[in-house]
Order: C-alpha cells, then sequence, then structure tokens
C-alpha cells in the first residue's frame, strides 16, 4: 500500500533538492555591487520619467478582472464543445443557461460603465 507513494516521495525529494541547490547556486555565484540604477524599475539605459511606484487606475484592475471571468468562460466552453455529441438536449440547455448567466454579467457591468475608460 505504501509502495505506491515512493515515485511521489521520490519526486518531491528531488525537486526540493534541485530547487535548494539552485538557491544556494545562485546566492554564492550573485555579485555584491549595488547601485542607483539596480533599484530603478527599468535597467534598459531608458531615463524614467516617474517615479515607479505610481499608483494604477483601480480600471486597470477591473478590466483585468473581467478578462479574466470571460477567460475563464472559454476554460469551460472548450471541454463542452468537445464532448458536445454525448450531452445531446441537456448539456446545449445548461451551456445556455450558462452563457446567459455571462451575458446578464457582462451587460451589468457594460450598464456600470465597468468598460469605459473616459
Amino acid at each position: 500500500m505504501l509502495s505506491d507513494y515512493i515515485p511521489i516521495a521520490i519526486f518531491v525529494v528531488v525537486a526540493t533538492g534541485f530547487a535548494l541547490f539552485t538557491l544556494i547556486f545562485a546566492s554564492l555565484l550573485h555579485s555584491e555591487k549595488y547601485n542607483k540604477v539596480k533599484f530603478e524599475p527599468y535597467e534598459c539605459g531608458i531615463e524614467p520619467t516617474t517615479d515607479a511606484r505610481d499608483r494604477y487606475s483601480i480600471r486597470y484592475f477591473l478590466v483585468a478582472m473581467l478578462f479574466v471571468i470571460f477567460d475563464v468562460e472559454t476554460v469551460f466552453m472548450f471541454p463542452w464543445a468537445v464532448i458536445f455529441d454525448k450531452l445531446l438536449l441537456f448539456g446545449l440547455i445548461e451551456m445556455l443557461v450558462f452563457i446567459l448567466i455571462l451575458v446578464v454579467g457582462y451587460y451589468y457591468a457594460w450598464q456600470k460603465g465597468a468598460l469605459e475608460w473616459a
């Protein structure tokens, strides 16, 4: 019974060992040179025009959350489309209800002005 878990235990030990080895090796090789440029957000030679700690507009996060929600919708729709022929009418109705809920949410966000930048 416990012998079934031996490959998993070996995997955990090897993964942990690799992570520790990588961290220790990187800490041994890093340089101690610190300068002003290293603390800037971009090390590409372009002079920063503003402080790196500027706040983002809440609109950015709102649009990002809406993107994640509707992206997850496609994650649920793809497997449904693959096995659509086996689900028959019940599967179609179930997906139509799911899409209807998402459309209502999209309409609500649109009416609240969440999709407008100005």
